[in-house]
């Protein structure tokens, strides 16, 4: 059934509790961050696992395709839906239904924003353990399906090291239930982790069971200017191996980067150390401020000359520590300079970043003596954010060969070509040109096996 007119009626009779929009409703609200989400012939908005159940059955009955939508924060084109198509909008599935303080553990519904679990877990003391930009619209479903990573992803691992159990919608409207709740369990293939990471195509995830970690007592933050990534990676290892404290957070801005998101955000010259060639924002933990203001200050003094830090500031209030944030956090200012600018996001092993970053800078230039990229992200875990300071979007030619640029090497090298975003719709043919073969041709296996009639999420990660 692709027929509007009856699809509509027939998704009302089948789920009369849930909130539901045609394609002229959804095409008058915010799509999120991509404008290809809104694009399906209806929205619905289950409110329980049952009903998402039910909803999966009436598409798979008809054969028509259905794609599940958290925060719509997503940026591969994981969410984007097409004429035809049924978006199954998990918002209706928002509870936190459980946080034990004991076992540190919380039982949570697939539509339940990060933030809200954030502070629901602080009322305990504790914390998801990830932390990311889009904290207030990002869903834990969301960020289950994606394999979402983060600010701490080097200390607490991704969204894959957090889940400990979920249950699942599958594409026949069966419902798979693994709420385990704790972390030891050898029983078998743990199946839970085909929906880590499988952005909605092989079933929507509707409840998951998440590890949560004792918060620091408090934090401190500085901005440190050093030459290169390697220097900036021997900062971490040192806050790495000290006692009584936690490093929390280690982002590094590439100096056009960081003079980019200085002009944007209207910061006076000598406002904040930002000239030299990279930057560090630095996160420290502990018992108090106080105590995490001066293991920094100590910390960097015992490193200065070794780690050859060019510039550096402990910030001394909140308003200093949120605006060094801003750098870091405020991402948009390269859409607004470079509307549709090409972005990427890669992982590149340990001590490659620098070796990495020139390679790139030299093999863009090839394409374009203007091309001169801005980079940053998660230097602990080698996770950069990549954007080409152009306009977009370029031709599907040039796009391939910026991709062949960036992507080269990555794989044989032990990195990824996609870190955290995903592959969705914009990277399948990257994932085609640069994922092993092997691995693709078991991808496609599963998959069929799964959802043989292709209704998950239609012609994303594998096709």
């Amino acid at each position: 059934m692709h027929d509007d007119a009856a699809l509509i009626p027939a998704l009302r009779a089948t789920l009369p509790n849930a909130t539901i929009w045609d394609a002229a409703e959804l095409s008058s609200r915010d799509p999120g961050f991509d404008a290809r989400n809104f694009g399906a012939s209806a929205l619905v908005r289950p409110a329980d696992t049952g009903s998402v159940a039910a909803l999966v059955k009436f598409c798979a009955e008809r054969g028509i395709g259905i794609v599940a939508q958290g925060g719509r924060t997503g940026l591969a084109g994981g969410a984007a839906t097409s004429a035809g198509q049924v978006i199954c909008d998990l918002g209706g599935l928002n509870k936190i239904e459980e946080i034990d303080p004991f076992a540190r553990v919380a039982i949570v519904e697939a539509g339940a924003t990060l933030g809200a679990l954030q502070e629901a877990a602080a009322v305990h003391g504790l914390d998801p353990g990830i932390d990311l930009a889009a904290r207030g619209s990002a869903t834990i479903g969301g960020m289950v399906s994606t394999n979402a990573g983060g600010i701490m992803a080097f200390r607490n691992g991704t969204m894959r090291h957090r889940v400990l159990g979920l249950e699942a919608v599958l594409p026949d409207g069966r419902v798979f239930s693994d709420l385990t709740r704790v972390l030891k369990t050898s029983a078998g293939y743990d199946l839970k982790h085909l929906f880590i990471g499988a952005e909605g195509t092989l079933g929507i995830v509707t409840r998951v069971a998440l590890r949560l970690d004792p918060m620091a007592g408090a934090g401190a933050t500085a901005l440190v200017g050093v030459p290169d990534g390697r220097s900036a990676q021997r900062i971490v290892r040192h806050f790495l191996g000290q006692i009584g404290t936690r490093l929390t957070a280690a982002e590094i801005l590439w100096q056009r980067f960081a003079a980019l998101m200085q002009r944007a955000l209207g910061y006076a010259p000598g406002q904040l150390p930002l000239e030299a060639p990279c930057l560090l924002v630095l996160g420290l933990g502990a018992d108090s401020v106080e105590t995490a203001r001066a293991a920094l200050e100590d910390g960097l003094a015992a490193i200065w000359e070794e780690a050859a830090i060019v510039d550096g500031l402990v910030a001394t209030s909140e308003a200093q520590a949120a605006a060094m944030w801003r750098l870091r956090e405020e991402t948009e200012q390269i859409e607004r300079a470079h509307p549709m600018a090409p972005s990427f996001d890669v992982s590149v092993p340990g001590g490659g970043l620098d070796a990495y970053v020139a390679r790139i800078e030299a093999g863009l230039k090839t394409l374009d003596a203007a091309y001169a990229p801005y980079v940053y992200g998660h230097l602990a875990d080698g996770n950069l954010h990549i954007s080409i300071n152009c306009d977009g979007p370029v031709p599907h030619e040039r796009h391939e060969a910026i991709e062949d640029v960036l992507y080269e090497g990555l794989r044989e090298a032990g990195g990824s070509f996609s870190a955290e975003h995903g592959v969705g719709l914009d990277k399948r043919e990257a994932y085609e040109r640069h994922a092993d073969p092997v691995k693709r041709d078991l991808a496609r296996m599963i998959k069929a096996m799964i959802d043989p009639g292709n209704v998950m999420n239609p012609g994303k990660v594998v096709g």
